[in-house]
């Protein structure tokens, strides 16, 4: 089966055809990148600007959504009204090694995405991660896939550490009130669950279980498809990592709550980034990713790095498109929360309008 990336490279004639160009081979790269699950666009000038990359992917027909993940208050736009993203390039997580990913919950999940290189790391470092999730599946070790299966996976996606010493009627009524009151405002199936990973007085919020394995929705072809490798805390403890304890995750089995097995980890780390292609973006250059097949990070960078990313929703398959309305009501909490992050380093600003 043929693996992620398919690396289009511009000759020079395509390059000057601009737009044109994707327009005329719209139906030729829509079809490879379902047979594909991500092409990697090369050398065209037109994406090297905010205004053409939406010429590019509009002359694919394809249709923006939000972030499955924008009512987390962690998706910002660079540019909202082109429905464009900034990918993780704040200062504060050059050193954080983003591991493999689906963009997805279990109630929202994007169709495609095309990450672009507006500016890469000025000094060394962030090349973009992608692998192809049919390749991780049929490599996986059948014991360790199997008992994932059986066992499914739960994952925990905040951590708030309250005192030991508080009394038990205070804790429940804290994690009441972050059950009632927060809880509802992400786009996730949460529940609130004291010490699963065995600190005392940790408070967090969990995911509900799910198989590691889905179907594509098109080709029906079985896919690795889950964040373990990125959330799995043992992975995280062993590579570069940036976040604040209350951003620490954490992969669990299903049925017991316990935390994955060491040896469980390390076979997920071994079959994932043995399919890892590693891109070194250049301005430009932009990654289709179709979300349902290939999963996607980001390694550690030094000095300024501007990405960005457009999500999209099914522009053929109008029962599979989901209500945005939801998620669009939820806008204000997101716009909140990054407010709240500005003391942060700033992100590197593109001179792009």
């Amino acid at each position: 089966m043929p693996k992620a990336p398919l690396e289009l490279k511009a000759t020079a004639a395509a390059n000057a055809q601009g737009v044109e160009y994707f327009a005329k081979n719209r139906k030729k790269i829509r079809a490879d990148l379902l047979k594909y699950g991500a092409i990697w666009i090369r050398g065209f000038d037109l994406m090297k600007g905010v205004s053409g990359f939406r010429e590019m992917y509009s002359a694919l027909g394809l249709d923006p959504c939000l972030d499955p993940l924008h009512s987390s208050g962690l998706r910002k736009f660079a540019v909202e009204r082109d429905a464009l993203y900034e990918e993780v390039n704040k200062p504060s997580l050059r050193g954080h090694y983003i591991g493999l990913h689906c963009e997805s919950t279990a109630k929202r999940t994007a169709a495609y995405a095309a990450f672009v290189c507006f500016q890469k790391a000025t000094e060394s470092g962030g090349r973009f991660l992608v692998a192809d999730g049919t390749a991780i599946l049929g490599e996986m070790d059948p014991d360790v896939l199997r008992r994932l299966y059986d066992r499914k996976i739960r994952i925990s996606v905040s951590n708030l550490d309250i005192p030991p010493s508080f009394p038990g009627l205070v804790k429940e009524g804290i994690k009441n009130l972050v059950d009632a009151a927060v809880a509802p405002k992400f786009d996730m199936d949460l529940e609130m669950i004291y010490e699963a990973d065995g600190k005392p007085g940790r408070l967090q919020a969990i995911e509900s279980a799910e198989a590691p394995i889905n179907r594509h929705p098109v080709t029906g072809i079985p896919v690795w498809f889950n964040n373990a490798h990125n959330h799995a805390r043992k992975l995280r403890d062993r590579r570069p990592c940036g976040v604040p304890e209350v951003g620490m995750t954490e992969v669990f089995y299903a049925d017991t709550l316990e935390p994955l097995s060491l040896e469980d980890c390390e076979e997920i780390k071994r079959a994932s980034e043995k399919h890892i292609t590693a891109l070194p973006m250049e301005p430009g250059d932009v990654l289709l990713v179709d979300n349902y097949r290939a999963l996607h990070g980001r390694d550690v960078f030094q000095g300024d790095r501007f990405h960005a990313v457009s999500w999209f929703t099914w522009d053929d398959n109008e029962e599979w498109r989901g209500d945005e309305r939801r998620i669009v009501a939820k806008n204000g909490l997101n716009q909140v929360m990054n407010q709240m992050m500005d003391f942060l380093p700033k992100d590197f600003e593109s001179d792009q309008s």
